[in-house]
This record gives C-alpha cells, sequence and structure tokens, in this order.
C-alpha cells in the first residue's frame, strides 16, 4: 500500500491494471496511435494536405493515394492526418485551459466563504443551462468561425463541468480529519490545496478529461461540417465530411475518410476512459 501512494509505484500498478483490461489497452494503444499521427502528420502524409490535381479528382484508393482522393483531387490520407492535427489541438488546448479554470473555480468555491459558493454555483449552472450546439451556433454567428472561435467556446461550456468535480470533492475533503489536523498546525490554505486536495481531486479529473475529448473532436468536426469551424482550405474531419456528403453519389471515400478517424477517437479514448475510471474509483479497487 505505501508503495501505491509513490508516483512510480500508482503509475506501475495503474499499467499493470490497465493491460488486464483488454479494452481499456486497446483503447490507449489507439489513442498513442493517432497522437503519434497528428503529431508527425507531415512525415507521415504522403501528399501536400492542399495539394490539387483536378486529373485525378474522386479516386478510389490506390497505391498512391490511400483513402482515394475529394473532389479537388487532394490526397485524402494526407488530410486527415492534418485534420487530426487541428481535432487534437483544439481538443487538448480547450480542455487544458477548462481544467485549469475548473480547478481553480472549483476550489475556490469549495474552500471558500459560503456566499462566493453560491455566486459561482450560480454561474456554473447559468452556463449548462445553454444547450452547447446552440451556444457554439449563437457564438460563430456573432464572431465569426475561427479555430480560436471553436477553442474558446469548448472553454467556456466545459469549464463548469470541471470546476462542480471539484467543488465536490472540495467539500468533501475540507472537514476530512488530515485537513483539520494540518488547520491546527497552522497550514496555509494554499499549503493544504496544493499538497492535500489537488492529489486527490487528480484522477477524477482526468478521467473526466479523458471522455471529454472525443465530444469536444466531434463538435469542431460538427462545426466545419457546418462551414462554421476552420476556414477552409485548411483540412478538418469536419469539412472532410462535408465534402463527401456533397459529392457521396460520385465518390463514398471521402465520406468513409472522414467518418474513420471520428469512430476511432471515439472508441479509443471512451474505452481508455472506462479503464481509467475502473482503475482510480476507490470503490471498484476495494471490490478488486
Amino acid at each position: 500500500m505505501i508503495a501505491l501512494l509513490r508516483p512510480h509505484g500508482l503509475l506501475r500498478e495503474s499499467l499493470r491494471k490497465l493491460r488486464g483490461n483488454p479494452l481499456g489497452f486497446g483503447g490507449l494503444v489507439i489513442v498513442i496511435v493517432i497522437g503519434v499521427l497528428t503529431v508527425f502528420a507531415p512525415l507521415f502524409a504522403t501528399h501536400a494536405p492542399n495539394e490539387v490535381d483536378v486529373y485525378a479528382r474522386l479516386q478510389p484508393p490506390s497505391g498512391e493515394h490511400w483513402l482515394g482522393t475529394d473532389q479537388l483531387g487532394r490526397d485524402l490520407y494526407s488530410r486527415v492526418l492534418h485534420g487530426g492535427r487541428i481535432a487534437m489541438t483544439v481538443s487538448l488546448v480547450a480542455i487544458s485551459l477548462s481544467m485549469a479554470l475548473g480547478v481553480a473555480l472549483g476550489m475556490l468555491a469549495g474552500f471558500g466563504p459560503r456566499w462566493l459558493d453560491r455566486l459561482l454555483v450560480i454561474g456554473f449552472d447559468t452556463v449548462r443551462s445553454f444547450p452547447t450546439v446552440m451556444f457554439a451556433l449563437a457564438v460563430v454567428a456573432l464572431i465569426g468561425p475561427s479555430l480560436n472561435t471553436v477553442i474558446g467556446i469548448v472553454i467556456i461550456t466545459s469549464v463548469p463541468a470541471y470546476a462542480r468535480v471539484v467543488r465536490t470533492q472540495t467539500l468533501a475533503l475540507r472537514e476530512r480529519d488530515f485537513i483539520l489536523a494540518e488547520r491546527a498546525m497552522g497550514a496555509s490554505t494554499w499549503r493544504i490545496l496544493r499538497h492535500h486536495v489537488m492529489p486527490n481531486i487528480a484522477a477524477p479529473l482526468f478521467i473526466l478529461a479523458s471522455m471529454d475529448i472525443p465530444a469536444v473532436v466531434g463538435l469542431e468536426a460538427g462545426l466545419s461540417f457546418l462551414g462554421l469551424g476552420v476556414r477552409p482550405p485548411t483540412a478538418s474531419w469536419g469539412s472532410i465530411l462535408s465534402d463527401g456528403y456533397a459529392y457521396i453519389r460520385n465518390s463514398p471515400w471521402p465520406l468513409i475518410a472522414g467518418g474513420i478517424p471520428l469512430v476511432l477517437v471515439t472508441l479509443g479514448f471512451t474505452f481508455f476512459g472506462e479503464a481509467l475510471r475502473d482503475i482510480f474509483d476507490p470503490r471498484l479497487r476495494r471490490k478488486t
């Protein structure tokens, strides 16, 4: 048990349990493969993503074009890889900033005065009361489509979820004996939050983040599909799907090429997040 409290012991035990979960380990493999392909997209791409070849438009998969070509003759495999960079950038940047803001506001609500807690909870509930897609459409209509707009939408709509989780965990911890003992010894609030609260809320936050990534990727793809995301000719999974839908009677390959990565991302992060929940949930741990 003492080894599990150390970072390297906890990591080793978590990896051992993850290897015993076929779906979770498969999800991790998918996540790693997608991450490597998207980060090093220029190295793995066979063509420039915006290279036009009208003589090779709407071609099926071949040795030269592994996933076929779109209506402008652009290589779909290369565009899928570069589109993955957009999807991962939006999801990782937005979720990281959302988590940071959510942790700060959640701990402020949980450890702050009661009036501040109520005020922040009202703010969280107000933001969460708006349907995400409708809110996104309204913001894009007012500001205009861009990558920064999509990231901002995700941050605004995701912060309340993280803040509520942190607030709940903080309220549950603030009256625990070891926290009261720290207070009695004169420890500052910052020290208590940094050394005792944050380590205890890290696991639920990472689980929530892994489950949110497919939703954020889907939101970015949906906005790009509607022409409200990243600007053409920048490659995006949503824009590839939109082009495929427009030319589905001529060729199904653009639609297939844009849909496969969305399915893989959803399956990979969902399986991985479920495995993390099984590993870090204390109640499930006691049962095992």
